[in-house]
C-alpha cells in the first residue's frame, strides 16, 4: 500500500496518539487526543454550534520579535534584541520567538535570535513543545544539532524531541537523538513510545532504525494500543503483522531477543 503523505496519515489516525494539543502547523503535540474526547467533525460541529450565540475571538497581536521571527527578518530581530526586547517574551499560546522562527522555518531568524545567550532554547509553549520538538518533527537535523550545542534537552518528561523526531519525515534525526542518549522507550503522559508515533505516523525507516537500537515493540500505551495497531491504523497491515510477532517473540530487532514484555500489565 502506498504510503500517504506526512500530515494526511497524522489528521487520520490523531485520536489514536494521545498527543496533547490541537492539530497546529505540523506539530506532534497537536496530533493527539484521545478517542473518548475526540471523533472526527467534532470540534467543527462544536464551532458551529457555539459561533451562533458567541462571538468570534478577537486575535491578540503577536509581539514585534515573533512577527519578525515569523518572515524571517533576522535583521529587525537582532534590532530588537540589541533595543532590550526579553527574547523569551511569549505569544498567546506561549510561544516564544524561537519556536516561531523553527516552526515557521525561518533559519536566519532562528540563527539571530541563538545568538542571544539569554534565549532559552528549552521553553515550553502551551502545547507542551520545546523548540527542539519543533526541529525534530520537521527533520531539520542540522537545526536538531544547533539547539543540542546550545543546550537544548535531548530527554524531558512526558513527551520528548524522540516522540517528535519518530513523527517526522528524517530517520536520521531518529537516529541521532539516539546516539545522543534520547530514551529509547520513553512515555508520553499517555504511555506512547517513540516507535508508536513511527509506526503511525512517521516513515518506516524510522521503525526500522529504532527496532535496530532495541525499541520495545510489546509495550502498550493507557489506551491498550501498540506499536502495530498504530500501524494498522496507518494502513501499513505488513508492519502491524511483523511488529506484533516480534512483541509476540519477545525480540525487539532482528537478532536480538529480549525478555518478552508483559503486556499484560501495562
Amino acid at each position: 500500500m502506498a504510503r500517504m503523505s506526512h500530515m494526511a496519515r497524522m489528521s487520520q489516525i490523531a485520536a489514536a496518539a494521545g498527543l496533547a494539543g490541537l492539530m497546529l502547523l505540523g506539530s506532534a503535540a497537536a496530533l493527539a487526543q484521545t478517542s473518548s474526547d475526540r471523533t472526527p467533525g467534532t470540534a467543527a460541529r462544536a464551532a458551529v454550534a457555539s459561533s451562533a450565540t458567541t462571538p468570534a475571538p478577537t486575535r491578540q497581536p503577536s509581539p514585534p520579535l515573533h512577527e519578525a521571527a515569523r518572515f524571517d527578518h533576522a535583521g529587525e530581530v537582532m534590532k530588537l534584541l540589541l533595543a532590550g526586547t526579553d527574547p523569551n517574551l511569549r505569544d498567546a499560546q506561549r510561544n516564544t520567538a524561537l519556536h516561531i522562527a523553527i516552526r515557521e522555518e525561518s533559519e536566519n531568524a532562528m540563527n539571530a535570535l541563538l545568538k542571544a545567550p539569554a534565549t532559552d532554547v528549552n521553553a515550553i509553549n502551551q502545547a507542551g513543545e520545546t523548540p527542539l520538538m519543533l526541529a525534530a518533527i520537521k527533520g531539520r537535523l542540522p537545526w536538531v544539532k544547533t539547539l543540542v550545542a546550545r543546550g537544548a534537552h535531548v530527554n524531558e518528561a512526558g513527551w520528548t524531541p524522540l516522540h517528535y523526531a519518530a513523527s517526522g519525515p528524517d530517520e536520521a534525526v531518529v537516529r541521532w537523538l539516539l546516539e545522543q542518549g534520547a530514551e529509547i522507550n520513553a512515555r508520553s503522559p499517555n504511555g506512547t513510545t517513540p516507535l508508536m508515533m513511527a509506526a503511525g505516523y512517521g516513515g518506516l525507516s524510522s521503525v526500522e532504525v529504532l527496532l535496530a537500537a532495541h525499541a520495545d515493540a510489546g509495550l502498550k500505551n493507557d489506551l491498550g494500543l501498540t506499536a502495530a495497531d498504530f500501524a494498522r491504523r496507518a494502513g501499513q497491515d505488513d508492519w502491524g503483522k511483523k511488529l506484533d510477532e516480534l512483541a509476540g517473540k519477545g525480540v525487539r530487532a532482528k537478532g536480538h531477543p529480549v525478555e518478552p514484555s508483559n503486556a499484560a500489565s501495562r
